[in-house]
């Protein structure tokens, strides 16, 4: 009876143990396959977030690398220089143009009938250095011809037979070499810090100008200071070379006169003695002062540095443009590019030329004659860098 009364309630027992592990199953099973969903969909969120990122980062790296093909969508205004950006020296050609259209205007103002020089200070700075040597040579001889006179009277009154004894003066003698020794420093004197400069257009500037006012008046101009200022004309090195050979003539023939009033001297006693010798000696610093004088000069060479090359350039170029009209003048040239880049159409540059002009012509005394500011700016001209739109006059200039 007990048992009978025992087995439902165990077998009651067993199915609910049996149909709880069943729903177990089913709710891990479950759980399972909600974790596979959770992970699976994680997975796809992470991927799909790395694919954004690779997308990005390819879409960046494509717009970094057509931006760096493309060139800056801007306008710049450029200075004028030679390295004009993209386009070579084309800033400068309507600067180059400008210079070349100011010129006949000059040439218009200056008078007629009259022969005008371009100044330069350098220039003029030489032909002053060329006159100093000139006039140290003149200096030089006229010093000497004293010398030799005032030797050749001590010679005369104290040669044999003994002429009656006078006071000798040597101050004529001694006051010479102070005099004619600073013309010995001349060799520096050519050298010169001074050069006439362009603005933006370069040191060029000054010469294409005085190039285009030759081009328009050359029957108005005589001299232009800098470039070749006559060098194979003989005449005038030869004048020089003539006179420093008269110069070494006469300081040998003083030397002669010296030697004779040194063997005076020897002969001689007493005060008359050291008076004669006092004599030779100063005489003999003259011929000392012309020595270095004549060395200073470096005849025999053909170069800068032969002031006496120099003195002849420019004496030459002096005597050419004696009392000839002087234009002074100031010049700025500036081009003007602008640039602009399209990523379809092209790159375009449009160009234009600046100039600003002062002039004044005078008298060779420096007196004014005339004078004038001008200032031009010229309107852009557009460029297809394919030569599609300047025209023929544009590209052949």
């Amino acid at each position: 009876m007990a048992l009978s009364r025992m087995l439902p309630a165990v077998l009651l027992s067993l199915v609910a143990s049996a149909a709880l592990a069943q729903t177990k199953a089913e709710i891990d099973a479950a759980k399972a396959a909600l974790d596979l969903k959770v992970y699976q969909a994680t997975v796809n969120a992470l991927i799909a977030q790395r694919e954004a990122e690779a997308r990005k980062a390819t879409a960046e790296a494509e717009r970094a690398e057509l931006l760096a093909r493309l060139p800056p969508a801007s306008s710049k205004a450029l200075p004028g220089e030679m390295d004009v950006s993209k386009f070579g020296a084309a800033g400068l050609v309507r600067a180059f143009d400008l210079a070349r259209e100011l010129a006949p205007e000059v040439c218009a103002a200056l008078p007629s009938g009259a022969r005008t020089v371009v100044h330069d200070p350098q220039s003029t700075q030489g032909v002053v250095t060329a006159r100093i040597v000139n006039d140290g040579i003149a200096h030089m001889n006229r010093s000497l011809e004293q010398q030799a006179r005032e030797l050749q009277d001590v010679i005369d009154r104290y040669t044999p037979a003994g002429t009656k004894r006078t006071q000798l003066s040597a101050v004529g003698l001694a006051a010479v070499p102070a005099v004619v020794k600073s013309l010995a420093d001349i060799t520096g004197l050519f050298k010169t810090d001074l050069t006439a400069q362009g603005i933006a257009y370069g040191d060029g500037a000054r010469e294409l100008f005085t190039t285009a006012l030759a081009q328009s008046c050359p029957d108005k101009l005589i001299g232009f200071g800098r470039g070749y200022l006559g060098e194979l004309d003989p005449a005038q090195h030869a004048q020089l070379v003539a006179r420093v050979r008269a110069l070494v003539l006469l300081r040998g023939q003083n030397a002669n006169r010296i030697a004779v009033i040194e063997r005076l001297a020897d002969a001689a006693k007493g005060d008359l003695k050291k008076e004669l010798g006092r004599v030779a000696d100063t005489a003999s610093e003259l011929l000392e002062a012309v020595d270095e004088f004549v060395e200073s000069l470096k005849v025999g060479e053909a170069s800068d540095k032969s002031p006496l090359y120099n003195a002849a350039r420019y004496m030459g170029y002096a005597n050419r443009v004696r009392d000839a009209l002087v234009l002074d003048f100031a010049l700025r040239l500036e081009g003007l590019t602008l640039v602009k880049d399209n990523l379809f159409t092209g790159q375009h540059v449009r160009l234009s030329g600046v100039a600003f002009l002062w002039y004044r012509v005078h008298e060779p005394d420096g007196r004014l004659r005339t004078a004038n500011t001008v200032r031009r700016i010229t309107q852009p001209v557009r460029v297809d860098l394919r030569g599609a739109d300047a025209t023929d006059t544009f590209w052949s200039r």
